[in-house]
């Protein structure tokens, strides 16, 4: 059985004490700076992201960042082992941006393959956050079995709830995100998975960028 999927919700907003959290604006964005942007990845950490099996690209016109997993999958049931289930990744990166420009992110699209056994489920769960501020509430979303195809979920932050990087100060950047099958009811000798890859390799997590000019610029 076949079936397209997309869900989106509204990712929670940082929660950052009064003193600490940079003024959100619902003014209209700024455009994108003209100068590149670039990111170093630091660690990459996880079950789900073993060492050269994930990369960061930025997109042409800075709107945007890609990460592209080659060997982030979780199964259960099956000959799979018994911690398959659940695989996991955090990502640190620095964002290099050009000189009075700061960046909040705007939104995320996960994207990937399932194979659900009837009886079965799976589970992607991300977060993101600024070094030294609070972590964006953990936002899940679940596919059933049965199911066989690509899946695709966007998030995404109201403009008045953006949290800034603060200008001037370097912060790194950190992803994590997780995938969980549970074989449920389904038959245990049959395997489900749920995969941040799909069947050409050619599927991308996309997180979408917000610009704003640092005052005084």
């Amino acid at each position: 059985m076949r079936r397209a999927l997309t869900v989106s919700a509204a990712v929670a907003a940082l929660a950052l004490p009064l003193s600490a959290a940079p003024a959100a604006s619902a003014a209209p964005a700024d455009p994108p700076p003209a100068d590149r942007i670039t990111i170093d990845v630091l660690t990459v950490n996880g079950s789900g992201c073993r060492a050269g099996t994930a990369a960061v690209a930025t997109a042409s016109d800075n709107t945007a960042f890609t990460v592209t997993y080659s060997d982030y999958l979780a199964q259960a049931g099956g000959a799979s082992g018994p911690t398959e289930f659940r695989k996991n990744c955090q990502i640190s990166m620095q964002v290099h941006v050009p000189q009075g420009f700061t960046y909040a992110i705007a939104g995320a699209d996960y994207r990937g393959f399932a194979h659900l056994a009837d009886g079965a489920s799976g589970m992607e769960r991300a977060s993101y956050y600024h070094q030294g501020m609070a972590q964006t509430t953990p936002v899940s979303h679940t596919v059933q079995g049965v199911y066989s195809d690509n899946w695709q979920f966007s998030d995404r932050t109201p403009v008045s709830e953006l949290v800034f990087k603060p200008c001037g100060v370097d912060r790194n950047f950190n992803i994590n995100t997780e995938l969980r099958v549970l074989k449920g009811t389904s038959d245990p000798a049959e395997t489900s998975f749920m995969a941040f890859d799909s069947t050409d390799g050619s599927v991308k997590t996309t997180y979408h960028f917000e610009w704003k000019r640092c005052p005084g610029v």
